[in-house]
């Protein structure tokens, strides 16, 4: 049986963090690794078979983080002053927006990531869409979360498809 270079990378690299974590737990006591070998093995197989290794473009991160923090808290005052206006400008719906991300890691990351994102929560995650509750039916919420799947799918060295295109 042939296991793939990114699961070897992933087993090494995982097991390298769970004995750096088991080293730091046992205070560099020499004498507990005994145990802690085939502990590290077992938690380092099991990570990779439950959590697969992913690309991460890590370059990316450096215009994403940016990008997330300007929507923080520029949506944070939005929902400050809407609160505490005395009109209570308050317009809640449900839109659902139609996703191009496959399936994974990816797709998971952004759902957390809009409901992270001050005035929006996601609500349902398909395969094929997410429902997202908003407290604002503003018109530009479609594209903002176009422009915040392009930044996902960029992170995660994925291409979308183009809009009226064939799926995945």
């Amino acid at each position: 049986m042939h296991i793939r270079s990114e699961v070897w990378r992933g087993l090494l690299r995982n097991g390298l963090l769970f004995a750096l974590v088991w080293w730091i737990l046992v205070g560099g006591e020499t004498g507990a690794w005994w145990i802690g070998v085939p502990v590290v093995l077992l938690a380092a197989a099991v990570s990779v078979a439950l959590f697969p290794p992913v690309t991460l473009v890590w370059f990316e991160l450096f215009r994403f983080l940016p990008f997330f923090l300007i929507r923080s808290v520029s949506g944070g005052a939005d929902v400050a002053w809407r609160a505490l206006h005395p009109d209570m400008p308050i317009d809640p719906h449900v839109i659902e927006y139609p996703i191009k991300l496959p399936p994974g890691l990816a797709l998971v990351f952004m759902a957390n990531t809009v409901s992270l994102l001050p005035g929006t929560l996601s609500v349902t995650l398909n395969s094929d869409s997410l429902k997202v509750h908003v407290l604002s039916g503003r018109k530009e919420i479609v594209s903002e979360l176009a422009t915040l799947e392009a930044m996902v799918a960029a992170l995660f060295g994925l291409s979308l498809p183009e809009a009226g295109g064939e799926g995945r």
